[in-house]
């Protein structure tokens, strides 16, 4: 997908390819859930959470996989070992199909990432 121009986070979901949406439609529910005290918004073309006008966690819909961005170096390092063996680069975890996204993993970073503020990457 190309970077959406939707002005929120329902438009950007509409614009997804159908294969891809219930999944991302549920790692919205799973960041709306975890990240209390986070605000929703679009940034850079992709749904985005920040706390206190920072981004903290973002996913996408990209061409060939779906991304998610964890932003917070800290809880990266923290999780290196669970996240070894995943397609990641610097702050970007990439799921080449809908069934391989790992929502167990995705919300302990979300908890994480809500337990306190740190380091952006």
């Amino acid at each position: 997908m190309v970077q959406s121009e939707a002005s929120d986070v329902d438009g950007y979901l509409t614009e997804v390819p159908e294969e891809r949406r219930a999944v991302l439609t549920r790692m919205r529910r799973l960041c709306r859930e975890e990240l209390v005290g986070f605000g929703e918004v679009m940034a850079y073309g992709m749904p985005a959470y920040e706390r206190d006008g920072t981004c903290e966690i973002a996913f996408a819909s990209q061409k060939q996989y779906i991304s998610f961005y964890l932003m917070r170096s800290d809880v990266r390092e923290a999780f290196d070992e669970r996240l070894a063996g995943h397609d990641m680069g610097k702050g970007c975890l990439r799921f080449r199909t809908p069934e391989s996204v790992d929502f167990g993993l995705l919300r302990e970073l979300l908890m994480a990432t809500a337990a306190r503020p740190g380091e952006i990457c």
